[in-house]
């Protein structure tokens, strides 16, 4: 079965080289070090930078929301169905409330992105992948799971073995509420043992599959297998 992402057209725009990617990131972790005037300054000279290197560099404090196509996707509640297809015996189409409906987990992790920063003890709630694809009944040939983001052409992957990490999850809940639209929204990707980029949010989709794909930002330079403080260099 062919994952999603095998037959799209060649990715656009101009992608941010590794190098490119952590030299911006670091002047603006050295801002955040210098603070004041330095900060200001940064901040002022990221207005002149394309949007897309803009979205890159870490200005302010607590969360940096990146984007890869922006403006975030809306959520509607009487018309948005996650989808859980590929290789499965029965696919399932299911709405916000019978994913809340689903076994509740909880867990209170760090989130680390892999351009340097951290939020420490984010609360999530939301569904464990073995509760979640048991109805569908995943065929024998399964090995990975391909999640699919409303904000196109946002696609990454994880392993079936990655997914039965205990602290991996669909979460639909931060922080003690709903996510919010810039947090992903009604469903996002929560895998704490690795960076950030593998979080996809706005999930709309997991598709089945017999092996996993370089997702969009593996595409584009990063580790496929992000784990945090053995992956990417770092």
């Amino acid at each position: 079965m062919s994952a999603p992402g095998d037959d799209d057209p060649p990715l656009e725009g101009r992608p941010i080289g590794r190098r490119a990617f952590f030299g911006l990131v670091g002047a603006g972790l050295t801002a955040l070090a210098w603070g004041g005037s330095a900060l200001r300054g940064v901040s002022s000279a990221s207005e002149a930078l394309p949007a897309f290197v803009r979205s890159a560099v870490p200005i302010g404090d607590g969360w940096r929301i990146y984007a890869v196509n922006e403006p975030y996707p809306t959520f509607r509640p009487a018309t948005w169905r996650l989808r859980i297809d590929g290789l499965v015996r029965h696919p399932q189409s299911l709405d916000h409330v019978a994913l809340r409906a689903l076994p509740r987990a909880e867990q209170t992790p760090d989130f680390h992105c892999v351009t340097g920063w951290s939020v420490p003890g984010v609360h999530w709630a939301g569904v464990r992948f073995a509760d979640l694809l048991a109805a569908a009944q995943p065929l024998p040939s399964a090995r990975a799971l391909a999640f699919v983001s409303a904000e196109t052409p946002y696609v990454d992957y994880l392993t079936l073995e990655q997914a039965a990490s205990p602290d991996a999850m669909l979460a639909y809940d931060m922080d003690r509420a709903p996510l919010t639209r810039e947090h992903g929204a009604p469903a996002r990707l929560v895998m704490p043992r690795m960076y950030g980029y593998k979080g996809v949010k706005w999930v709309q989709r997991i598709v089945v599959l017999d092996r996993a794909n370089a997702g969009y930002w593996e595409q584009r330079g990063y580790d496929r297998d992000a784990w945090v403080g053995d992956s990417n260099g770092l």
